[in-house]
């Protein structure tokens, strides 16, 4: 039975990579795994376009549910330097959405759109029988810029220096930790300090102030498989073999303690919020600067080198399978009174 997540690397070379589709010749940048988003050329700009599923958790309250889900759709724009501009929204209700919860969602939504500066074009909204939170729809967010401004997740080159914000487990820690307080053996100190990584979710800001650094030839956020799944990512898609030292990598206040009470592989779990960065050498102290004049912890990790593949301290990794927060999230729930 095929694991939970995105489809693995061989399904898509093999069953979608030369299924897309009419060619065109405006398409810049096509379908690509491990890739963010795709570019569209008009005239003398470049259209930036990604998709991403909306998971909507109403024990967030709906209207903090739908900011947080709405910032990950961005994500997946912002990674490209360009500030996210439009944005085309559609949901697939269960009929037993009151309409006052999806007004309080759609509040959230609208405030954090209009935060960054994103207006909502279209769309499309009904209930459907059979369909269930917390997957309820999608976001196409989109931006615009010139060709030439862009950064690529698959640009990292050799020689690169390769740098990580927030570090592992920022969403998978806040998210369990805020869903199931009761069931975890942690120090109250310890509990607050996770759950209040649920804010730091956002990597559309941090991206948008990195595409100002010149020298940055490389962003991916780091969501489903974690930040081992990112660094594997960024290192195919790339075609290189990236050098890291864990203890070069940040990690939030209560991380640690809350992995432990919950039994989680911080590495394999995802952690939205989290970016990597490739950046030439010269460049790396401007990312530095930037990030840390936003109170955005970073660390300058390891290196791009030629070859392929993910080196963690000295020895060669390979990708995960599936992410660890999943086994984790479903076994508290059979245990609370949420399923």
């Amino acid at each position: 039975m095929p694991e939970s997540g995105k489809v693995d690397r061989q399904f898509f070379q093999e069953h979608i990579a030369s299924r897309l589709g009419a060619v065109r010749e405006d398409i810049h940048r096509g379908p690509a795994h491990g890739v963010d988003f795709g570019v569209i050329d008009a005239d003398e700009q470049a259209v930036v376009m990604a998709t991403d599923p909306l998971s909507i958790l109403p024990e967030l309250g709906y209207e903090r549910a739908g900011r947080f889900a709405i910032q990950f759709v961005l994500a997946d724009v912002a990674v490209s330097g360009l500030s996210p501009s439009h944005l085309a929204v559609s949901f697939s209700l269960p009929p037993e959405l009151r309409d006052e919860e999806f007004a309080a969602m759609w509040e959230g939504i609208h405030r954090e759109c209009q935060d960054l500066g994103v207006a909502i074009v279209t769309g499309h909204t009904a209930r459907y029988e059979g369909c269930s939170l917390p997957w309820i729809g999608h976001g196409t967010g989109v931006a615009f810029g010139q060709r030439d401004e862009l950064i690529y997740p698959d640009g990292a080159q050799p020689g690169d220096s390769l740098l990580v914000t927030r570090g592992p487990a920022v969403e998978s820690t806040g998210l369990l930790t805020t869903l199931f307080p009761g069931q975890l053996s942690l120090a109250e100190s310890d509990l607050q300090q996770a759950q209040s990584l649920l804010e730091e979710t956002d990597v559309v800001r941090d991206a948008i102030a990195v595409g100002t650094v010149g020298g940055v030839n490389a962003m991916h956020d780091a969501t489903e498989g974690g930040l081992l799944g990112a660094f594997h990512e960024l290192a195919a898609s790339a075609g290189v073999q990236l050098h890291i030292d864990t203890e070069a990598v940040p990690i939030r206040p209560g991380v640690v303690a809350a992995s432990e009470a919950l039994g989680l592989d911080i590495w394999r779990a995802t952690t939205a919020g989290t970016l990597l960065i490739a950046a030439r050498p010269g460049a790396t102290e401007a990312v530095v600067e930037t990030l840390e004049s936003r109170d955005t912890p970073v660390g300058v990790v390891g290196e791009v080198v030629s070859g392929h593949g993910v080196v963690l301290d000295g020895e060669e990794v390979g990708p995960p399978r599936g992410d660890s927060s999943w086994r984790v999230y479903e076994r508290l729930l059979e245990e609370s009174d949420l399923s």
